[in-house]
């Protein structure tokens, strides 16, 4: 059965993208293949588990610039950098910018493999991740802006008694609140809420 998943090819040596695309077709994978990075960021992307073959020699824009432009743009592609003239300068680079693993050729095939293999499954998990993510801040959306409040204290580790003074609100008040918003969280414990709070924050999706 094929794999939904797809790898993007970018290599500007048609021997090599033809032998990488039946290589990678052979064990059920898609692909698509570019000459440049040009032609890549041009073309459309299916919303599908994905990762990047990108070899650094390229015309144009080097395969590590284009990592680089990748990685400030948010792009969250998984990335194996090839090339025919590594060296460790090439490999602390493309390691340190994210690449999943940086071959030098010849590669074995199991070696490609074995790194495609760890990148769309890292794709598979962000993926999963996000669609979490969105469920969570989808809940967090649907608080008033007074439980969005009692949510913020109470998960910064303020006691009930604390919020309410801060707020100038009733204890009683503060608990129906604070109850009302990890009913709408779907937090069965405080503990659940603030793992909650402290993802919302690290997305910067706290209001």
């Amino acid at each position: 059965m094929t794999d939904q998943s797809l790898v993007y090819i970018i290599d500007d040596n048609d021997d090599l993208r033809l032998s990488l695309d039946s290589l990678f077709r052979s064990v059920g994978l898609q692909t698509k293949m570019f000459g440049s990075a040009s032609e890549f960021i041009e073309a459309s992307k299916p919303n599908v588990a994905s990762c990047l073959v990108l070899d650094v020699r390229l015309p144009g824009v080097s395969g590590l610039d284009f990592q680089d432009q990748l990685g400030r743009g948010g792009a969250p592609i998984p990335i194996i950098v090839m090339t025919g003239h590594g060296d460790i300068q090439m490999s602390v680079r493309a390691m340190k910018a994210g690449a999943i693993d940086f071959l030098v050729k010849p590669f074995r095939d199991q070696d490609m493999l074995d790194a495609v293999a760890t990148a769309l499954k890292a794709d598979r998990e962000r993926r999963e991740g996000d669609g979490d993510f969105t469920s969570l801040h989808k809940r967090y959306l649907e608080l008033t802006e007074r439980e969005k409040q009692v949510m913020a204290l109470v998960t910064s580790g303020l006691m009930n008694k604390q919020v309410a003074g801060e707020l100038k609100l009733s204890e009683v008040t503060i608990k129906i609140h604070r109850s009302s918003a990890m009913r709408k969280m779907e937090a069965r414990t405080l503990a659940d809420l603030v793992r909650m709070a402290d993802l919302l924050k690290n997305r910067n999706a706290l209001s």
